[in-house]
């Protein structure tokens, strides 16, 4: 799990950089740790039906967007932390976007088995 994780998260900043974002931007820490998270998840919920992981990026003038798919069916809902919650995984993933303006969806796949967590956020 640690090295899809460093793996993910190398090739994000690597990216960032290649399209002119600033290590230092204020958007760059939440945006690793929300893919941390995603990635995390995969790994440790899907790995079983979906062994592959991938991160897919996107961006546009003043925003960024990167998705982390896999081939599992469920799509968890996307809801943000309470105090009922303990605050990690998705909640953290949730708070995190929210927290900077920026929107999160699940897509489902066209066949039904597999999904993207998609992440926007305003750069």
């Amino acid at each position: 799990m640690g090295s899809a994780v460093r793996i993910a998260r190398e090739t994000t900043e690597q990216v960032l950089t290649e399209w002119g974002v600033s290590r230092h931007h204020p958007t760059v820490d939440p945006a690793l740790l929300i893919l941390s998270e995603l990635v995390t998840n995969s790994v440790r919920h899907a790995a079983a039906l979906s062994p592959n992981v991938t991160v897919i990026y996107a961006a546009g003038p003043d925003t960024f967007a990167f998705a982390v798919h896999d081939r599992h069916p469920c799509r968890p809902p996307l809801l943000a932390a309470t105090t009922r919650t303990r605050g990690g995984g998705l909640g953290t993933v949730m708070e995190l976007t929210l927290g900077l303006g920026g929107t999160a969806v699940v897509r489902g796949d066209a066949d039904g088995q597999g999904k993207s967590i998609w992440i926007t956020l305003p750069l």
